[in-house]
């Protein structure tokens, strides 16, 4: 049996589209460790090329490229512009130039992206900060998303939609075009690089891409787990994700308050040093709190009065306990609150690393008490979907509550994503007490 009675999918496939590109900044292959310090790189050089046309053949390249390229991107002229303010060392040494060989320099130092090439997965689920439009008992949400481009790097990505009444999962339409944001401010702090970011607020928000900005991030943006967070009357979104350089990986936090302007900062700490912290929706106690993994098998509660820092060892309150978890678990998102307490959903890993998603019931007052806990997987991989980049996979990052019923997107074998929904007194009925 692949799926628990009171769970339904829904046929909305999320599937990756190699067509969704951005520009990204092209670097020349590292140069010789042997060069003379008067000796030019191999940027130095292009640049000399290009500046060496004439102002009618600069004109017509120039023409050329936007010909090519134009309609696949917004505002291309001012990211060439953009790129050719970085090269402005290798401009130095010229006397004069045209604004059209300055700009097409910032064309040779760029090169497309197709960020979602090979894969769109691990989804998060949020209440979109504006309900207007919303059908009537229904809400508007914001599903982020895991894109996989070109050597296997994680970009965040967005997707907007509607719950009916009834618990239909809708998603808007796609725009063709993508983009990067704004970096507003970049900070260097004592655990890393603090950036400030935004997009144009008139951009659909399935443009915005969020791409790897620091050093830490550089090999990947992964699992964002976004919450909406309460703090009295402000409501926030906080999203915990793993920043992986291509050698070691670190949890870090994003903000933002209306999906437009975002803040990506590093999370101090000894927890912060493993993947899948996932923070409650508000203070208990007084204290923030995390669902994380300290150990690589067991899931943590860990408590703090500092947002970015978190060196509390905590305590384990779940362990692998059924056949299908034997290996490890995990948090599949944020806590959500119900009428019965906090519903954690979980991952567990089993035979032949068959990954199914679970549930468990924490205290509302105290989770480090687990009330209930389901015996069997509330999802595991069906026949048709077990195939994919990493086979024997359904995953998710967040759900969202909705009346009596869980909103559920999730991921097939770390290449697409698709929705179900749970019946939640169904789900509280079946839970081992």
């Amino acid at each position: 049996m692949s799926q628990s009675p009171f769970l339904n999918r829904q046929a909305l496939y999320l599937r990756p589209d190699p067509t969704r590109v951005i520009v990204r900044p092209f670097k020349p292959a590292t140069e010789p460790r042997d060069l003379n310090p008067t000796d030019k790189t191999r940027a130095n050089h292009i640049v000399d090329r290009v500046l060496a046309l004439d102002a009618d053949a600069a004109a017509h390249q120039l023409d050329d490229v936007l010909e090519n390229f134009l309609g696949r991107h917004r505002n291309l002229l001012r990211a060439f512009e953009a790129r050719a303010d970085e090269m402005e060392d290798a401009f130095a040494v010229h006397a004069s130039f045209t604004q059209a060989q300055r700009q097409l320099v910032g064309a040779y130092f760029l090169n497309e992206y197709s960020f979602e090439a090979s894969a769109l997965f691990n989804p998060s689920i949020v209440a979109h900060p504006d309900q207007s439009g919303a059908p009537p008992g229904g809400l508007r949400f914001i599903l982020s998303l895991r894109a996989v481009g070109e050597g296997h790097i994680s970009s965040l990505t967005f997707r907007s939609g509607m719950v009916a009444a009834d618990g239909t999962v809708s998603v808007d339409p796609t725009t063709r075009l993508a983009s990067s944001p704004t970096v507003l401010a970049q900070t260097q702090g004592a655990a890393g690089e603090d950036v400030e970011v935004a997009f144009q607020s008139g951009e659909d928000i399935s443009e915005r891409v969020i791409f790897p900005i620091t050093a830490s991030q550089s090999n990947g943006i992964e699992d964002a787990r976004f919450v909406q967070f309460s703090d009295g009357e402000r409501q926030i979104y906080y999203a915990t994700f793993t920043a992986y350089s291509g050698r070691a990986i670190r949890s870090e936090l994003i903000e933002t308050s209306d999906f437009v302007s975002f803040r990506l900062s590093t999370l101090k700490g000894s927890a912060a040093r493993n993947k899948g912290m996932a923070l409650f929706p508000k203070k208990i106690g007084g204290r923030y709190a995390m669902i994380a993994r300290q150990d690589n098998e067991n899931l943590y509660l860990i408590y703090s009065d500092d947002l970015h820092t978190w060196d509390d060892g905590g305590q384990a309150i779940l362990k692998p306990e059924f056949p299908w978890e034997f290996v490890q678990i995990g948090n599949c998102g944020s806590p959500i609150e119900l009428d019965e307490g906090w519903l954690l959903l979980t991952h567990g890993v089993g035979p032949v690393r068959k990954y199914s998603i679970g549930a468990a019931l924490l205290d509302k007052n105290d989770p480090s008490k687990v009330l209930a806990r389901l015996r069997e997987p509330l999802l595991r991989p069906d026949p048709s979907e077990r195939e994919g980049y990493v086979p024997n996979v359904v995953y998710t990052c967040g759900a969202l509550r909705h009346h009596d019923k869980i909103i559920f997107p999730y991921a097939v074998s770390d290449t697409f994503s698709n929705f179900a929904t749970i019946n939640i007194a169904s789900l509280m009925n079946a839970m081992d007490r």
